[in-house]
């Protein structure tokens, strides 16, 4: 198992939709490890394969919500949802990213999620949440397809992003982060 760079935004790899997975094989399972790895390094809730610069569509997820912790994985995820929100999210309602690190902005998402794939052995998985759940599970399919949630962002705290994104000069491709060595 290994723990990989994690990509920060600018970095055109992070905005380009993932490629369906067609081989289930020692390869996968290992990469899946290693997408549980890093996210364990990084303490995030969940981590996409984009986001460490593997173009394959898959995400894991390991959090606590409700005071019961998920983890697990989906390949090729099909996403619904209720219905997302119009308005200006709450400004408690914060969301962050790993390949955003240090930023948090009120996001809307969806109450309900659920997300139907496989798992690395190629069986059907459907997952279905509310809460911090089902955020993380929007968050991570919207990374599979080629969208950070910065783009979600309404008002002010888009703009504030913009300008963060400038400020911390995460216009160029190339910039990342190795959880446990680096500081992001």
């Amino acid at each position: 198992m290994t723990v990989r760079p994690i990509l920060i935004a600018g970095d055109p790899r992070l905005t380009t939709p993932a490629i369906p997975v067609t081989v289930f094989d020692d390869d996968l399972a290992a990469f899946v490890d290693d997408l549980f790895d890093t996210n364990t390094a990084a303490d995030g809730a969940g981590l996409a394969a984009n986001q460490i610069a593997d173009p394959r569509a898959v995400f894991v997820y390991d959090l606590v919500d409700g005071g019961l912790r998920h983890r697990g994985h989906v390949i090729n995820p099909v996403l619904r949802t209720s219905p997302l929100p119009e308005t200006m999210p709450d400004p408690d309602d914060l969301e962050g990213c790993l390949s955003v690190p240090g930023e948090w902005y009120p996001t809307g998402r969806a109450h309900w999620a659920e997300v139907t794939g496989v798992d690395r052995t190629g069986r059907s998985v459907t997952v279905e949440a509310t809460g911090y759940l089902a955020r993380c599970l929007q968050h991570e399919t919207d990374h599979l397809a080629g969208r950070l949630y910065l783009e979600r962002l309404l008002g002010r705290n888009k703009r504030a992003a913009r300008r963060m994104i400038k400020d911390r000069h995460w216009t160029q491709p190339g910039n990342s982060w190795l959880p446990g060595t680096d500081t992001p």
